[in-house]
């Protein structure tokens, strides 16, 4: 009993000294944003964010004003997926699986009671879509060109930043700008982009590592500014833009939300788009139908076809990498090239050219063997499942 006394009381001088010394760093350090990352994760028994977690920020309505209903497949729900497949996916928490076949909803199944109209965040498959609005501002000329240099809409602290940096290399992950993309440490960009209060301050004090355009590098932060940017050019907030330009267009039928740094605040545009799988699944056959949506062309050909083959850049070892477009990452499946978006907690859009099939698939939780860039593991199993479907 006195050994388990000192134990007890050991623990909590530990846990006395953790928090003094864990609020010293963050005094120090000025980064406040901690305080709201430590009550939002290891204060609720969680080691990171949440896809349900959007109403913890300030958030901009996405407005859905021409919705239109997905047309039903004659097959709708007709045939059982497969049981082993569906197992390996809902052993990571899914919770939306939803497949538009021919234009036409295939199927669609949810779990942990979530259903068609569920927000929930996209992370990374947000990126996706600011790379899409800026194929929308340079079709509609609010953009002249994706080489214009990032300096005309953002000030930084390097000059030299905005004036080598262009657009075309944010959007394909080259733009030499040195961002700590650690997902572990509390002081890494996706900690303060996700938790901070100002996005854009983050963003634009981080030097050039490598010259713009040479390398790979997947890095939050490489959205993060186009968002400003194409704000800045169509001067009003990314969320109305996406609403204008995509959302309305493409008839989503429920409106979504886009988490913002702060009240009034900008877009997180590397994350943070929520909203549900069938929405979803519309800008996936967007780019299947090469950017022509019932008639009208919202992006540009070029640039959708530009989107979906790799980009030019090296990656380390100074071999081209082939992995990644603009906004797509890109793989090869049993001989068919596809492209897909997807989000770290197993959210995943995939598009499949010669199926004229668009998967997306909606978790809570990420599957460590997704650390594979070529690959993720669920790709394959989502696709098998879905092709099982017909």
């Amino acid at each position: 009993m006195k050994f388990l006394k000192k134990g007890i009381k050991f623990l909590l001088i530990l846990l006395v000294g953790l928090i003094v010394l864990s609020n010293l760093i963050i005094l120090l350090t000025g980064r406040f944003y901690l305080y709201k990352g430590l009550w939002h994760t290891y204060f609720k028994g969680r080691s990171g964010p949440s896809a349900t977690e959007y109403a913890i920020f300030p958030n901009r309505r996405i407005k859905a004003s021409s919705p239109q209903a997905w047309p039903y497949h004659k097959y709708y729900n007709v045939f059982a997926p497969d049981t082993a497949l569906l197992k390996q996916l809902l052993a990571f928490d899914m919770h939306a699986f939803v497949v538009i076949k021919n234009d036409s909803l295939l199927y669609e199944s949810y779990w942990d009671g979530f259903s068609d109209t569920s927000h929930t965040n996209s992370f990374s498959m947000a990126k996706t879509y600011v790379c899409a609005l800026l194929g929308c501002a340079l079709k509609e000329g609010y953009i002249v060109s994706d080489s214009i240099k990032i300096g005309k809409f953002i000030d930084f602290e390097d000059r030299t930043v905005g004036e080598k940096v262009s657009l075309q290399h944010l959007a394909t992950m080259s733009s030499g700008i040195d961002f700590n993309e650690s997902y572990v440490s509390p002081f890494g960009y996706p900690a303060e982009g996700y938790y901070g209060t100002d996005v854009v301050k983050a963003s634009v004090r981080t030097p050039l590592k490598t010259e713009p355009g040479t390398y790979f590098n997947y890095l939050s932060g490489n959205t993060a500014l186009p968002g400003k940017c194409i704000s800045v050019a169509v001067n009003q907030p990314l969320s109305d833009y996406c609403s204008k330009a995509l959302w309305s267009p493409l008839g989503c039928e429920q409106d979504a939300w886009w988490s913002l740094d702060r009240d009034g605040g900008q877009e997180k545009g590397f994350c943070c788009l929520n909203s549900n799988a069938r929405d979803f699944a519309r800008l996936g056959m967007l780019y299947l139908k090469k950017g022509n949506w019932k008639g009208k062309q919202l992006i540009d050909t070029a640039y959708i076809e530009k989107s979906i083959r790799p980009n030019g850049a090296m990656d380390a070892d100074g071999n081209i990498q082939t992995r990644y477009g603009t906004g797509m990452w890109l793989c090869e499946y049993k001989g068919q090239k596809l492209f897909y978006a997807r989000g770290i907690l197993g959210q995943f859009m995939i598009c499949l050219p010669e199926d004229n099939m668009v998967i997306v698939k909606l978790a809570r939780k990420r599957n460590p063997a997704n650390s594979n860039d070529v690959m993720p593991a669920e790709v394959p199993v989502c696709i098998e499942l879905a092709k099982g479907l017909k």
